[in-house]
């Protein structure tokens, strides 16, 4: 398998779900402010021009967040990185779906990034002020949906982790204030050999 990949971007949950499962595969990096995902090599793969994308095995190709971390799990079921019966799935579906819809794409897109959204310095301040706030508010929800578990997903981290991970990433670069439990996560997370690896930070 071949991953996609952006430094900083949402594609890093998906490495991080790779080294969690330990299956073979190459990381493939794209340099965003270079324009990297317009090129023609990578739109010939992707026409989305976005990350992630993962180049399968038999030649296909998935893209999305979500599509790409449940088909990770459900065919790599040893890892224990979904859940099981009908009831946990769908509410592992809510919160994935509330996380990359709602926080990542109606907050911190709005906050990181209000130029791709309105022209101008007073747009697109409100614009990062609405971001915030959405932020903000969906992050203690995230929180009170964590209670006093070591992770959304459980007893070890799952899709639902991953997906926050790369939030959290973003919430410390712009100083989006974290409740005390996710702080906490965030530090189980980064204890993980796993993470570590999907970060670059400890040989493969």
């Amino acid at each position: 398998m071949k991953l996609f990949h952006a430094p900083g971007a949402c594609s890093l949950g998906i490495r991080v779900l790779l080294e969690e499962i330990g299956a073979p595969h190459e990381v493939i990096t794209l340099d965003l402010r270079a324009g990297g995902q317009r090129g023609p090599d990578y739109l010939a793969i992707n026409p989305k021009g976005k990350v992630p994308a993962l180049l399968r095995d038999d030649g296909s190709v998935l893209t999305e967040f979500p599509a790409i971390a449940l088909w990770l799990a459900r065919t790599h079921p040893e890892a224990g990185l979904w859940p099981t019966g009908l009831e946990e799935e769908v509410r592992a579906m809510e919160l994935l779906d509330y996380l990359v819809s709602t926080v990542h794409m109606r907050g911190f897109t709005l906050l990181l990034v209000p130029q791709k959204f309105a022209p101008g310095e007073e747009a697109q301040a409100a614009l990062r002020a609405h971001g915030r706030a959405v932020a903000t508010e969906g992050l203690a929800q995230v929180a009170e949906r964590l209670g006093d578990r070591p992770f959304l997903h459980g007893a070890r981290p799952g899709v639902t982790d991953a997906a926050l991970f790369y939030i959290l990433r973003w919430a410390a670069a712009v100083g989006v204030a974290l409740p005390d439990v996710l702080r906490a996560l965030d530090d189980r997370m980064m204890a993980r050999d796993a993470v570590r690896r999907a970060l670059d930070l400890t040989a493969a």
